[in-house]
């Protein structure tokens, strides 16, 4: 996966995206909540993903954003875990744990490839490889 900003606009939205996903969303191993507050947290995430590219976009509307198919990607990839966890308000036992976890890792490995993409065209990598530590 790969992303390079045409401008300087598409660059600072780039910047913006990458700060977005950076927050942790994902429950740990030791979380007890409830499937419906995680679901929440990736919407609430996905949400400030679609307010940079709607950003973006309002300051240049005659194009695409090279940010589009980036911020689409994670969209559809959450689609299915969203539909399932959404109303789900039952605590979660181990068995349905690791299922939620399941249904998140890929959604989880996808951010994490935007993230990187992010990165690399944005030239800041080695703040990348600072979160990874």
């Amino acid at each position: 996966m790969d992303w390079t900003p045409r401008d300087e606009a598409e660059l600072v939205a780039g910047w913006q995206l990458w700060l977005a996903l950076s927050d942790q969303v994902w429950p740990t191993a030791d979380w007890t909540g409830t499937p419906a507050e995680i679901i929440q947290r990736v919407r609430a995430q996905l949400a400030r993903c679609d307010e940079v590219e709607r950003g973006l976009l309002a300051t240049q509307p005659e194009r695409r954003s090279t940010l589009t198919p980036l911020i689409q990607s994670l969209f559809m990839s959450t689609g299915a875990a969203i539909e399932l966890w959404a109303d789900d308000e039952l605590p979660l036992d181990a068995d349905r744990a690791a299922l939620l976890h399941a249904d998140l890792a890929g959604v989880a490995e996808l951010v994490e490839q935007v993230l990187d993409a992010l990165a690399r065209g944005g030239g800041w990598s080695q703040l990348d490889a600072a979160r990874h530590h």
